[in-house]
C-alpha cells in the first residue's frame, strides 16, 4: 500500500500564485483530439504547481509529493511545454505587462554572469577545461534598473563573458526605449567586457558604457542619493538563487535548464507587476 503524504508536507510558499496561473493558462498547447477516446489528462495547475514545486525546492521530480499529482505525468507535461516555449513566453509577457505599467526602468542596464556545476551535461564543450575537468554552465543576463532580468543566455562555464553581449541584446524580447527613441541609455558591464566590439554594439543600440575605476565606485557610494548600479545584477542572481533547481544543473538537456530559468524569471517579473504580491 503506497503510502500517502500528510497535506502538512506541501509548504505553500514553494506553490504557484494565483496570478502566475492566471497569466500561463492561455499560453498552454491546445490538447490534441483523442478520436478513440482515453483517460482524461492530468490538471494542468496542478501539474504547474509541482514544476514550480522542483523549481523551488530543487527536489527530483520522483520525489514529488502525491498531492501534487504523478511524478512521471508531471515530468512529460514539463517537457511538452518546453517544446511549446511556454515558459519563455510567460517570462516575456510578464516584461510586457511590467512595460505597460511604467515598471522597467531603461535609464541604465547591467550585465553579469554567474556560474554553477552541470554534472550531467549533454553538450561536451560545457567541460572547464581545467585539471579537475568538472563539468559546469553559465547563466548571462541583462537587468533593468531596478533588477528584472530582460535577456538571459546559457553556455559553457569556460565561455567568456564578452562573447555573450551581441547574444544577449539580440535576445531582449523588444528593443529598450533608448533606442527606439534614439537617445542614450547606461550599459553597466564588467571589466572583463571592455574592447572593441563591446564599442560597436553599444554605438548601435545607443548605450554609454558605466565603467568605474577601483575605488571610484566606492566614493559615489558615499554621495547622498546616488544610485549602485553594478550590483543590481548580482542581486537578480541571488533572486535567481533562491530557486534550487539551478543551483546545479541537474537536466541533461539544455532546453530544460533554460526552461527552469525561464520560470524563474517569469515568477520574478511577474511579483514586480501590481496586479501581483509583492516578495
Amino acid at each position: 500500500m503506497k503510502r500517502s503524504e500528510p497535506e502538512s508536507s506541501i509548504n505553500k510558499a514553494y506553490l504557484l500564485t494565483q496570478e502566475l496561473w492566471l497569466a500561463t493558462e492561455p499560453l498552454l498547447p491546445v490538447e490534441k483530439p483523442k478520436p478513440k477516446g482515453g483517460r482524461p489528462r492530468g490538471d494542468a495547475q496542478q501539474l504547474f504547481n509541482a514544476m514550480f514545486y522542483v523549481l523551488r525546492t530543487g527536489i527530483q521530480w520522483k520525489a514529488l509529493p502525491s498531492q501534487l499529482g504523478a511524478a512521471s505525468t508531471a515530468h512529460d507535461r514539463y517537457q511538452e511545454w518546453v517544446k511549446a516555449g511556454v515558459f519563455e513566453e510567460l517570462w516575456h509577457l510578464g516584461l510586457m505587462q511590467n512595460q505597460v505599467e511604467g515598471q522597467l526602468d531603461w535609464e541604465w542596464q547591467s550585465i553579469d554572469s554567474a556560474s554553477s556545476k552541470a554534472p550531467l551535461g549533454e553538450n561536451p564543450s560545457e567541460l572547464i577545461p581545467r585539471i579537475e575537468e568538472k563539468g559546469g554552465t553559465k547563466r548571462h543576463i541583462i537587468t533593468e534598473a531596478h533588477g528584472l532580468p530582460i535577456a538571459l543566455t546559457v553556455t559553457g562555464a569556460n565561455v567568456h563573458d564578452k562573447k555573450q553581449v551581441e547574444p544577449l541584446l539580440d535576445s531582449m524580447p523588444f528593443l529598450p526605449l533608448c533606442r527606439m527613441k534614439k537617445t542614450h541609455s547606461t550599459f553597466v558591464p564588467t571589466k572583463g567586457m571592455i574592447m572593441q566590439t563591446f564599442v560597436r554594439l553599444s554605438f548601435y543600440f545607443f548605450y554609454q558604457d558605466h565603467i568605474k575605476a577601483r575605488g571610484e565606485e566606492q566614493k559615489e557610494l558615499k554621495t547622498p542619493g546616488y544610485r549602485a548600479r553594478r550590483w543590481v545584477c548580482e542581486r537578480t542572481h541571488s533572486w535567481m538563487n533562491r530557486f534550487r533547481r539551478i543551483l546545479i544543473r541537474w537536466e541533461k538537456k539544455v532546453d530544460n535548464y533554460l526552461a527552469f530559468l525561464h520560470l524563474a524569471c517569469a515568477h520574478i517579473v511577474w511579483k514586480n507587476c501590481t496586479l501581483a504580491d509583492p516578495f
